[in-house]
């Protein structure tokens, strides 16, 4: 037993526990006196406040009510009114997760019903929103964590025993040094080696998706060693940080990745969608659906500003970063007051349709590495309402020429931030009332957005609490869910907005809609997301005229004569934004590191922030690394 246990122990009664394990850095109490569980006598909140550590009581799983009669409880206590569409069971960890369309309802009037349902049958209930379109993904990570529950319940008890009692190595002097493995002076492939004497963590581990002559992180440098890998920590969920995890798995590593709920959702969906696109270009993927179910066990998702300990001497806490459904920046602090990091990853400083803006206020703050991805001089993007009335004079003209807009996206941030976008244009009268038409990616991420309404901006929340005013449920939306769809759609003569990803015609369907479209002159094509070099999207967007694609075996040369345009619906922050969240960065850091971005911009902006606000900027090579403290 770790020495924290043997001192909480020490504060409760012989008999009152049945078992103490570690949930990560949580501590969970386990006890066979039902009395006990419904009422510690305040001796639980003595404790956390004693060790300053998240404390948690349950029912021993021995002591807790048979799951066929717990329902019948749960929903006799519920009602009917509270909406319950689905139960999920943790036995060994004696939860149970109701879903419901009325929230409110079922935990009734000073949690009376939660307090009913723990007294009835011991469980711990955790009431969460029905998701207003239903997501399969969710419900298959819920089926590995469920037949992993065992295997969960240990792993989470030793990565607690790593942090609390798992010093490893001899500590001769105090040092913190930064490795970068990808992302420095480019986009792609992010993934950042923090050591310190004792630990090793990894921030995002991503490929490039604009398909480079080097798409994979440096994982070869001398100084990643994968079986001294204490923790990752994912930002968010795009393939450029998020896609070379499983590859992890895939060769031994086993210990703990953080990141919030949504962003392993989504990421775990991207992922999948991978080795799929893949598989249907006649290619081996680098990794397997297992590789990704090895993700999902062992992911712990933390909320915003929860602070947790990942190894003896790293804590962390996550951040809004105003970038995607559940994107963050995280704040690592290193050692007992030794330094503090902010790594932003990919963020936006500005209110968008979806989400609020990147944060600014930290406790504690003497390095900082930022991204650069719109970090030039040049890199300011129009404001939001000349992209509306640039979006709705290029769908009148299109619409009133009988054409098609073609807009390839992201499948996480931009594509639901344009459906956004389009809908509150129809409802203002702006716009002509046009069917939109979603294949791809983009629909079944809009259902884990619609799961998670806790993330996003006030005015979307509560848009979508109420079913009629769902933007992503109006009426004109519509899902292309076969290749026969797909072809109808294309067929059909009628004008329409389609989303497709990948937004930079790399793969996915939006390349068969550029191929069937692309030669009619009364079609047109929207760029709403970044286009990487290399990539065809940027090449089209550069000029390219023509494109060939590859049928049967034989090669078809399409010539693009409809109209390309580019709107700026950019989740990142672009060379203003940057300026300003430094500005308002409280405390200032010592130090800047620059990344994530085109070497061009990575140096303008460290040159920018150098002369504004005298401090140490710099912007790092890949295989750099560096010593911070």
């Amino acid at each position: 037993m770790s020495e924290i246990i043997d001192e909480i122990m020490k504060s409760l009664a012989k008999g009152d526990t049945s078992d103490a394990v570690f949930e990560g850095a949580n501590i969970v109490l386990y006890t066979e006196k039902k009395q006990f569980f419904l009422d510690d006598r305040g001796k639980i909140r003595e404790i956390v406040n004693a060790i300053k550590k998240r404390v948690e009581l349950r029912a021993d799983p021995g002591i807790i009510l048979a799951q066929e009669k717990a329902e019948e409880k749960i929903r006799a206590i519920l009602t009917e009114e509270s909406g319950i569409t689905q139960l999920f069971f943790e036995p060994q960890r004696s939860m149970v997760t109701i879903e419901v369309e009325k929230p409110g309802v079922a935990i009734g009037k000073k949690g009376e019903n939660l307090q009913r349902i723990r007294e009835e049958t011991l469980w711990v209930p955790v009431i969460k929103r029905t998701p207003a379109i239903r997501s399969e993904i969710i419900e298959g990570i819920r089926a590995v964590l469920y037949e992993n529950s065992d295997y969960r319940r240990k792993f989470l008890h030793k990565t607690g025993q790593r942090v609390y009692n798992g010093w490893l190595r001899q500590k001769k002097e105090e040092w913190i040094r930064i490795t970068y493995l990808g992302a420095a002076r480019q986009v792609g492939r992010s993934a950042i080696l923090l050591q310190t004497p004792e630990s090793r963590v990894l921030l995002d581990c991503g490929i490039d998706p604009s398909g480079g002559a080097n798409p994979y992180p440096y994982l070869e440098a001398p100084e990643f060693r994968i079986n001294e890998l204490d923790a990752v920590i994912v930002s968010h969920a795009h393939l450029d940080h998020s896609g070379f995890i499983p590859y992890l798995y895939k060769f031994g590593y086993r210990g703990p990745l953080y990141c919030t709920a949504p962003t392993r959702d989504i990421m775990s969906l991207l992922q999948l969608d991978t080795v799929k696109i893949a598989r249907n270009e006649g290619q081996e993927p680098i990794y397997s659906s297992d590789e990704i179910k090895e993700v999902v066990k062992h992911t712990i998702t933390l909320e915003y500003e929860e602070v947790t300990d990942i190894t003896p001497d790293v804590r962390i806490t996550l951040y809004p970063s105003g970038h995607i459904l559940g994107s963050a920046m995280v704040h690592i602090h290193v050692g007992n007051g030794l330094h503090n990091i902010l790594y932003t990853s990919d963020m936006k400083y500005a209110k968008t349709r979806l989400l609020a803006p990147a944060a600014t206020q930290f406790p504690r703050l003497e390095t900082l590495m930022i991204e650069s991805t719109y970090g030039g001089q040049d890199n300011v993007l129009p404001p939001y309402n000349e992209q509306d009335d640039m979006l709705v004079d290029l769908i009148t003209r299109t619409i009133d020429r009988g054409g098609k807009i073609l807009i390839p996206t992201l499948g996480s941030g931009r594509g639901q931030e344009v459906i956004v976008m389009i809908e509150e244009l129809i409802r203002e009268k702006k716009m002509p009332e046009v069917p939109i038409y979603i294949d791809g990616m983009v629909w079944d991420i809009t259902a884990i957005y619609t799961a998670y309404p806790e993330y996003l901006n006030a005015t979307v929340r509560n848009q979508i609490f109420h079913k009629d005013n769902n933007p992503f449920l109006a009426p004109n939306v519509h899902r292309i869910g076969s290749q026969k769809e797909r072809q109808q759609l294309i067929e059909d003569g009628g004008s329409c907005i389609i989303l497709a990803t990948s937004g930079m015609f790399v793969g996915g369907p939006s390349v068969h809609y550029l191929r069937e479209l692309a030669d009619n002159e009364k079609n047109a094509l929207v760029f709403s997301c970044y286009q990487a070099e290399g990539s065809l999207g940027k090449r089209i967007k550069d000029g390219l005229k023509e494109v060939s694609f590859q049928e049967g075996g034989k090669f078809r040369t399409v010539e693009i004569k409809m109209e390309v345009h580019k709107i700026e619906i950019s989740g990142h922050a672009d060379r203003r934004e940057l300026m300003n969240f430094m500005k308002r960065l409280t405390p200032k850091p010592r130090r800047v590191l620059i990344n994530h971005g085109e070497q061009s911009r990575c140096m303008d902006l460290a040159r920018s922030i150098h002369q504004q606000f005298k401090i140490e900027t710099t912007a790092p090579r890949n295989l750099d690394a560096i010593r911070i403290r």
